[in-house]
């Protein structure tokens, strides 16, 4: 792959929330974000209105009463979410995001276990959290975003947020406390829990203007920028993807629904994304396939071969050659952030052709979440680059230090990494080395240069018989690049016979491609595919049993198949 000149980076360090939203207001009146506020209408923000949002919701809370406290934002992206989230930290308070796609049973869960006592909501939720409202242990105070269509705004713990940005304009005298200790708990996220539990992480301000200072720091974006926010906003991956936008001074576009991520692609024409390999992936799968449909997939491949070859003898046309992959993405998208996930580094490769540069990125809600990162001036294939600054990584095996080249676990500290988690001494114990390092829990290895190679998740190895170890999303990536399997997952199944340890992949067929065939048909034509991959595996790699789904698997609000769930 070519490198691209690196270039300065322009940015201003945050040295705490209160820092990053002063810095913000400075934008004045460049556009900040582009939303939807109904159907088919897009309205703008700029970046002083929304700091003025953030100050004012930050003085509303330290007028009534609310300043300091453990408040939890949950609904769609939108700016009064980043807003009570920036508003809860500066004024003092914990901010605890939630997952919009979790059941309300499960979301008062969390809220009582965390000690929540406010709780700021998007309009969805209005219906869904009145028995809260009557009922819950913890929370203490309501604030709807918009409150529409809720039928218990007479009780005294509904604070509409009108009224707290109302109370704040009375405020005229507020200014953002100093933050006294950057290490102090600012942020409690539940993991989305591979096992299947949910832990609650803990942030500091540190953390957290610490990953998206590295962010700023490491990736190819600058104030010129447009990107699209696809991502759910709770995650941390997006969030920091999000104000370290916001810190250049790019101007966002916020994706009002999956169904309409393409068509919001050409509407706000992105520079930029940020995404996982999901996405990456599925845009990869339409743009063949409608190349197929039309005839013109011959003449894609060409294109293809012809840009490398001329790109050897400096002759680089993609920008033409590509059209209208390009327009399909409103014709400006130069760059992609993936993390979340391993990506194929094929993908790498067809984007670069197409004009479009792939970094990949690595991280851990623990860690806030920015591990590493591929740098887009000097990219390392397969690699998701060395750890960014104020981060260091090394590679362990039973408390051993492993050198270059070697496979164990991953193991962080640094300014990124969380305090542990909310009363849970054991998960602490088990989370870190015995001088401080955080476990990751991921396997890989790293090179002379420092770049980070991830191999699987530790607790998805899966052990043969022979005692070699297989990481079941290393033979998932092979099976996505196989023409009709749309998503596979790898697991280890006992012989019917044995105790041998025989790899089965469960796979849901792309059945658009399969017309009329029945599932034996298409059982018998992939398996003749997966055949023909194991040629290319080491033996302890060969796929040797293949189970069909009907069923996408469950998947985490970030797009992640819950492993944990396959049977």
């Amino acid at each position: 792959m070519n490198k691209v000149k690196k270039n300065p980076r322009i940015y201003t360090p945050a040295t705490d929330v209160r820092s990053l939203i002063d810095h913000l207001a400075k934008h004045g009146d460049k556009i900040l974000y582009r939303y939807y506020t109904a159907p088919k209408t897009i309205s703008d923000m700029t970046y002083a209105a929304f700091a003025a949002m953030v100050r004012d919701e930050a003085a509303g809370f330290e007028k009534l009463g609310l300043a300091g406290r453990k408040i939890a934002v949950i609904g769609e992206t939108s700016p009064q979410w980043v807003a009570s989230y920036l508003a809860a930290i500066a004024a003092g308070g914990v901010a605890v995001p939630l997952d919009k796609e979790l059941l309300i049973e499960e979301l008062e869960g969390l809220l009582e276990s965390a000690g929540v006592e406010v709780l700021v909501y998007a309009k969805s939720f209005n219906a869904k959290f009145a028995h809260a409202v009557a009922s819950h242990p913890t929370l203490k105070y309501f604030v709807p975003m918009d409150p529409d269509g809720a039928d218990y705004l007479d009780s005294e713990k509904v604070l509409p947020l009108s009224r707290v940005l109302e109370a704040g304009r009375e405020n005229t005298a507020y200014t953002f406390p100093v933050t006294a200790d950057i290490n102090r708990m600012a942020e409690m996220l539940f993991t989305s829990g591979t096992t299947g539990t949910s832990k609650c992480v803990m942030l500091s301000e540190k953390n957290i203007v610490s990953a998206v200072n590295a962010a700023c720091e490491t990736v190819n974006f600058s104030s010129d920028d447009t990107i699209v926010s696809v991502l759910p906003i709770h995650h941390t991956y997006e969030l920091c993807c999000m104000l370290a936008g916001m810190n250049y001074g790019m101007t966002i576009g916020i994706n009002d629904s999956l169904k309409h991520v393409l068509t919001n692609f050409k509407l706000f024409a992105p520079t930029g994304l940020v995404l996982v390999p999901l996405f990456v992936n599925t845009i990869y799968r339409r743009v063949f396939d409608e190349a197929r449909k039309t005839g013109r997939e011959k003449k894609l491949r060409f294109a293809l071969k012809l840009s490398r070859t001329l790109r050897h003898v400096g002759i680089d046309i993609r920008r033409k050659l590509f059209k209208d992959v390009l327009d399909s993405f409103g014709g400006r998208l130069e760059k992609i952030i993936s993390g979340g996930a391993p990506l194929n580094p094929q993908m790498c490769d067809v984007f670069y052709e197409f004009g479009i540069q792939i970094s990949e990125g690595y991280g851990i809600t623990e860690c806030s979440p920015l591990i590493s990162v591929n740098p887009y001036y000097a990219p390392h294939s397969g690699s998701v680059g060395p750890a960014v600054p104020h981060c260091s990584v090394r590679i362990e095996q039973d408390g051993r230090i492993l050198p270059p080249g070697e496979t164990g676990e991953i193991v962080a500290t640094g300014d990124n990494v969380m305090l542990g988690y909310y009363n849970n001494p054991a998960a602490n114990a088990d989370a870190f080395t015995e001088d401080g390092w955080f476990r990751t829990g991921d396997m890989g290895h790293m090179d002379k240069d420092g770049y980070i190679y991830i191999t699987g998740r530790f607790k998805s190895v899966i052990v043969l018989e022979n005692g070699k170890n297989v990481f079941p999303e290393e033979i998932e990536e092979y099976l996505g690049e196989i023409e009709g399997i749309k998503e596979s997952v790898v697991v280890g199944r006992k012989a019917a016979d044995s105790d041998e340890i025989i790899l089965t992949a469960i796979v849901v067929p792309d059945f658009d491609l399969f017309p009329g065939m029945s599932d034996d048909e298409i059982h018998a034509a992939l398996r003749q595919r997966i055949l023909a991959l194991n040629k290319k595996l080491a033996s302890f790699k060969h796929v040797r049993a293949l189970e069909l789904r009907h069923e996408e698997f469950e998947k985490t609000t970030s797009r992640k198949i819950r492993r944990h769930l396959v049977k």
